[in-house]
């Protein structure tokens, strides 16, 4: 392991064990945010740095916006999970993960604090500077793993991060009144919704049949892009949004 963090804006290195070469040659094309789901920032680097755990991320942002690096952006980190995006299932060895300290949804998923938001900013700009990872591959966990995950949810600015060069992002159409179309719905709309969605990265089937894992999806792309309301129904500000997506790529 190297003696300093990659990225001139850690300012801890503390090295997890927990890491491997990635696979198959692969290189670093993904930068995927995570929220930690624990209640302290110093419980989620003690878990992520503990060789039983068999958890790591590359980066931990704290809520003050402190960043400690874990493992080398060279090394395969296990944050992602069983996960897949644009048919690739392994996402850990062309990923960098960044897991930024919140309780999560199952603590009461507060706010993300200013100085936490600047320092993802700050990091996920520095990466994408020094790497070639494509703005269209800055993903969440949920985006990667939707039957599984939440995070970093739907309270998560990427809008911001956007603005920055970070991610992709239009304004969402806002959500109406219309009910859309939701679980065990079938037909020609639900295979072009699901065809959409693997068209931008989503690993779903396209069958026709609106089922339970088509809801995750929908739901892990309104977290995303469509946050201010995640119901997993395809309604039209969640496709409208989806199509402009498309469009802007």
């Amino acid at each position: 392991m190297t003696a300093a963090p990659d990225s001139p804006l850690a300012t801890l290195w503390c090295p997890s064990p927990n890491h491997e070469p990635r696979r198959g040659g692969k290189q670093a094309d993904l930068l995927l945010l995570h929220y930690t789901g624990m209640e302290s920032a110093e419980g989620a680097l003690d878990w992520m740095t503990r060789a039983d755990s068999r958890v790591s991320a590359h980066y931990l942002i704290d809520e003050a916006g402190r960043i400690t690096q874990m493992v080398e952006e060279s090394q395969r980190a296990w944050h992602a999970g069983v996960a897949n995006w644009a048919g690739d299932d392994d996402i850990n060895s062309c990923s960098i993960g960044i897991e930024i300290q919140n309780p999560g949804h199952a603590f009461g998923y507060p706010d993300y604090p200013e100085a936490q938001m600047v320092a993802v900013e700050a990091l996920c700009v520095d990466i994408l500077e020094r790497t070639d990872i494509p703005k269209d591959r800055v993903l969440g966990h949920s985006d990667v793993s939707p039957a599984r995950k939440q995070d970093p949810g739907e309270k998560f600015d990427w809008a911001r991060l956007a603005r920055a060069g970070v991610g992709v992002w239009v304004t969402p159409e806002a959500p109406g009144d219309d009910p859309g179309f939701g679980i065990g719905e079938t037909g020609d709309a639900v295979e072009r919704l699901q065809l959409a969605l693997a068209r931008f990265g989503y690993g779903v089937e396209t069958n026709g049949t609106f089922d339970q894992y088509t809801e995750f999806v929908v739901s892990a792309f309104q977290r995303h892009f469509r946050p201010l309301r995640v119901d997993g129904r395809a309604d039209r500000s969640t496709l409208q949004t989806l199509d402009s997506l498309l469009e802007s790529l």
